[in-house]
């Protein structure tokens, strides 16, 4: 199988009316990316995007496809490891890994159509024993993974209070927020109860000394974890001795982007590791660093904010390689249209594993035409 053409479909969804963060009008812009081969097999991935969708588009068009094009589809892993030392000048991380991780993924999707299987399959998971927490005997044949509801920033606490009863009536037992003030935090513990699990990602925002009295403050909310609390992100030490004396577990993995990096982090660092499919390699490097949290005592979560390919990656090696403890991420979000339309919407706080070949489900060409966004 050759790589005939790489094509890229940016787009971009609006909130339903008066959905958005605390009811704002805006989008959710996501970049898509279609691999086919002269055999006419597609496979879908997605790179990292949101405002920066034209330049992850730029970079697979202009750097990653014409070093892909005319190769085999097959042969992934060399592939990709020539493709990232071609294009390691530019960086480790940011726009050009997360086109990288679009093309792997697609390829993995391939990869599973060709062979007649799904990714969970195609990477060892036994039909009958994927059971990281799953629904085993599901209709189709398909499972199912525990995710939790990931919010998007409300800020005022009344606000953050509707958001959680939103989700807690959609049949989720678990809740992450993006909210950084105490009061917010406290508001949303309130209004889920006791026995809600509740995460609380902060995004990058203190020093050390900083993040050990926030901490601090929040310690009585009962938080499973607390993600990304240290700037700089990779601050692996600072995250080290936090961890030693805070009062809640720490997550993060995010911004990490090689397998180096990841290995410094589950030295000590964190209790859980969140690997983005869409930023870090795609399912090859997904599956190296969930292999490796094996070893470490790491409890894998992978970070999907994002409704494309790279969600349905992280479903699929998750599925096969994760803990049982393990959960997808889900954005709940009140979108105007999903890229799989009604085919992978959680139900009672469970995502379902596709049976189908490859990632298990292409992307609904009415949402792709529907979204598009025109250059």
């Amino acid at each position: 199988m050759i790589i005939e053409r790489i094509e890229t479909f940016p787009l971009r969804i609006p909130f339903r009316p008066g959905a958005g963060p605390a009811g704002a009008a805006g989008t959710v812009d996501s970049l898509l990316v279609k691999v086919t081969t002269d055999e006419g097999l597609a496979g879908w991935g997605e790179a990292f995007g949101f405002e920066a969708v034209p330049v992850a588009r730029l970079a697979v068009e202009e750097l990653v496809a014409p070093l892909c094009a005319g190769r085999d589809a097959a042969r992934i892993a060399p592939l990709m490891r020539e493709v990232a030392r071609k294009l390691h000048v530019f960086g480790r991380a940011g726009a050009v890994i997360h086109a990288l991780s679009a093309v792997d993924t697609a390829l993995w999707d391939i990869a599973g159509k060709a062979a007649g299987q799904p990714l969970h399959r195609l990477l060892g998971a036994p039909g009958a024993d994927v059971d990281r927490g799953s629904d085993i005997g599901a209709t189709n044949g398909d499972s199912s993974v525990a995710c939790y509801a990931s919010l998007d920033p409300y800020g005022a606490p009344a606000l953050v209070r509707a958001g959680v009863r939103r989700a807690l009536d959609a049949g989720f037992r678990a809740v992450k927020l993006h909210e950084r003030e105490p009061a917010a935090v406290y508001a949303a513990r309130d209004e889920a109860g006791p026995d809600v699990a509740l995460m609380v990602d902060v995004n990058c925002p203190w020093t050390l000394d900083q993040a050990r009295s926030r901490a601090e403050e929040l310690s009585g909310a009962q938080l499973a974890w607390l993600e990304e609390p240290l700037w700089p992100p990779e601050d692996y030490a600072g995250l080290a001795r936090l961890r030693k004396e805070c009062p809640i577990p720490l997550a993060a993995g995010e911004n990490a982007a090689t397998l180096v990096e990841f290995g410094r982090l589950m030295d000590g660092a964190v209790d859980f590791v969140q690997p983005s499919p869409a930023k870090m390699g795609g399912v090859s490097e997904l599956c190296a660093v969930l292999e490796l949290a094996k070893t470490r005592d790491v409890t894998p979560m992978p970070h999907t904010f994002y409704h494309g390919p790279g969600l349905l990656a992280a479903i699929g090696v998750t599925a096969a390689l994760g803990a049982a403890d393990s959960m997808i991420e889900w954005r709940f979000t009140d979108l105007a249209a999903h890229v799989y339309g009604d085919a992978l919407i959680p139900v009672d706080g469970r995502i379902r594993v596709p049976g189908g070949p490859g990632l298990g489900i292409d992307p609904d060409p009415g949402v792709l035409r529907a979204y598009l966004a025109v250059a």
